[in-house]
């Protein structure tokens, strides 16, 4: 009979860690590149998209309130996981800390769950960036046919003598002329060539390097990072010359609520801190690059708090100037940012945010593409997934069939499924992760007090239980049609692993982990 709790030993795992040679990840990432890898993770669809969002639907300026909410609960999180990365410093994340403490079901459970987190966040994210592509495009007149511009079931209508995407947008210019979009010549996506070639793209520079795929990612960082700096130096430009727009715009702060739960006031604040928690999820990937970091013990706190820390700061920031420039109620938008540089007067502002979010939105897109395939690579290694899932390649040194199998996949989800929920998921997939390793932290404390900790999460052990406190808490806000999908995406999770994983997991046999293969 198989014991379903077996924890995989601790020192199996910190040998894992101490392994080189030509079969094992290369460790070529310093504290600054995972402090931009987390930064590049976390900076992208929230940031560019969700501003706007909220603050319109819930929060209006008390938006910032929101950002403030989501990163207390992030940084509980992000202590255990700082904790964690640096005493175990492998590649599987909350999947492995899991393993060491709470059991292989509870891994598998972990495991599968980044799979939702990551591989679908960046499927998700991959659509936003396809749409920017082409609206950039647009703008120097390249455009694509509708077959290949949006996936299937997406509507086109030819207007002003060009094919257009029928979104809530364009309906509402079209309502304004008095045009119904019926009356017009009509179009339907076929297959979204640009986000499957955009996956792919982040696919191939993961295959050729983590530290090319580090310095790529750490150029398009300080793009991105400049944008924003740009737009809030803009903006508090435009504010210190016209203080009228502060106080027509920011009062009230907090609107009064309009009589149901999450609508404006403090509850919506409290529910658009739910909704604003997606522009967080990434930083938490950073520890999936602790086997391929020079001095883990050290590093990987940084990154992860470092990265958490600099984007609350530039969070706070964009949502003080974006709801000062334009009130709150016209920034339900997905371009709010670009509505905010608009109203500042400046003509090239808008190109220069799309250019911006093309940036943030391909660096996120990298990391959760990285972090997905180095979960792979750890569960593999275990036997609970194929053993091709662990090879190496001989010259890059990364887990090219993993990297290739995810990107594959995530291609095509992107390119044929229109995945508008799926930030929902991704966000309690998150949450998820996050409950199993405050609970990992707390464990290990007490089941093994004297293992050396380079890193210690202080306040225990108040800190694990306010990481699950507020994950459960946020959890709890989201519609319970997430929470279905999230249970049947656990079954199906569950008949793989009695069907394979339980079967050939290399600790329920007691043997060492899958050496990896150069293929």
């Amino acid at each position: 009979m198989a014991n379903l709790l077996v924890t995989k030993p601790l020192s199996t795992i910190l040998g894992e860690a101490a392994e080189t040679g030509e079969h094992t990840l290369r460790r070529s990432l310093g504290a600054v590149n995972l402090v931009t890898l987390g930064i590049g993770a976390i900076i992208g669809t929230g940031i560019f998209v969700l501003t706007g969002v909220v603050a319109a639907g819930y929060s209006g300026p008390g938006v910032v309130f929101t950002f403030i909410i989501a990163a207390i609960c992030c940084v509980f999180a992000g202590l255990c996981y700082a904790e964690f990365a640096a005493m175990i410093p492998v590649a599987g994340s909350a999947y492995t800390y899991g393993y060491a403490t709470l059991g292989e079901i509870f891994a598998w459970i972990i495991g599968w769950d980044l799979v939702l987190e990551y591989a679908f966040g960046a499927a998700t994210v991959c659509s936003g960036w396809s749409g920017y592509v082409l609206s950039l495009g647009q703008d120097f007149g390249l455009r694509l046919p509708p077959a290949l511009a949006g996936v299937p079931g997406s509507t086109f209508v030819q207007w002003q003598g060009h094919w257009e995407l029928l979104n809530s947008a364009l309906q509402d210019k079209l309502a304004l002329q008095h045009i119904n979009p019926a009356s017009l010549p009509q179009q339907h996506g076929v297959f979204n060539l640009v986000a499957f070639l955009g996956i792919m793209f982040a696919t191939t520079i993961l295959i050729i390097g983590v530290k090319e795929s580090a310095n790529f990612n750490s150029f398009i960082v300080v793009v991105k990072v400049a944008v924003l700096l740009v737009f809030i130096s803009v903006g508090v430009y435009t504010l210190v010359k016209q203080p009228a727009l502060l106080k027509a715009n920011w009062h009230p702060f907090v609107p009064p609520n309009l009589g149901h739960f999450g609508q404006f006031g403090w509850s919506g604040v409290a529910r658009g801190a739910a909704v604003i928690f997606f522009a967080y999820i990434g930083f938490d990937a950073v520890s999936t690059a602790a086997q391929e970091s020079k001095n883990p013990k050290r590093d990987m706190p940084i990154g992860i708090l470092g990265s958490l820390a600099i984007c609350t700061v530039l969070y706070i920031l964009v949502g003080l100037v974006l709801t000062g420039l334009v009130n709150y109620r016209h920034l339900g938008v997905p371009d709010s940012l670009a509505v905010g540089m608009d109203a500042t007067g400046f003509r090239w502002g808008s190109l220069l945010v799309k250019i911006g979010a093309l940036g943030g939105l391909t660096s996120t897109m990298i990391v959760m593409l990285m972090g997905q395939s180095r979960v792979f690579f750890s569960m593999a290694k275990d036997g609970l997934l194929p053993k091709m899932f662990s090879a190496v390649h001989p010259k890059f040194r990364t887990p090219w069939i993993s990297s290739l199998t995810v990107g594959l996949v995530v291609a095509t989800f992107s390119s044929l499924i229109p995945l508008a929920s799926l930030g929902e998921m991704c966000s309690i997939g998150t949450l998820l992760a996050f409950i199993i390793v405050s609970a990992g932290v707390w464990v290990l404390r007490r089941r093994s007090p004297e293992l050396p900790r380079p890193f210690r999460a202080p306040w225990m052990p108040v800190t694990p239980i306010l990481g699950i406190g507020f994950a459960l808490l946020m959890m709890a806000s989201l519609p319970g049609i997430t929470w279905l999908r999230l249970i049947i995406w656990l079954v199906v999770g569950m008949a793989i692993y009695f069907s394979y994983g339980i079967k050939n997991s290399r600790v329920q046999k007691g043997l060492p982990p899958v050496e990896s293969e150069t293929l």
